[in-house]
């Protein structure tokens, strides 16, 4: 395979992880108590976007390499055959 299909698979996986990742550790504005006014009380207060983009990196990395094993692994071809 070319250089450029790992990196658009490896694209799709990110995003695809990132969207699972999101609502972990997530808290609203009501399940706190602290209201901001004029924002929507389902509102995180504090969303830690970095580490989500770190755990997404991390685990999209693994997920690829693993998907590209699979795919790759001869007796998995025979069987899939």
């Amino acid at each position: 395979m070319q250089p450029f299909t790992y990196v658009a698979i490896y694209f799709i996986v990110w995003w695809t992880v990132l969207f699972a990742v999101l609502p972990f550790g997530v808290r609203g504005q009501h399940e706190d108590g602290e209201f901001v006014q004029g924002t929507e009380p389902g509102a995180p207060v504090k969303a830690h976007l970095w580490q989500k983009v770190l755990a997404t990196t991390v685990i999209s990395a693994v997920v690829t390499v693993l998907l590209f094993w699979v795919l790759s692994n001869p007796a998995l071809q025979e069987y899939w055959s």
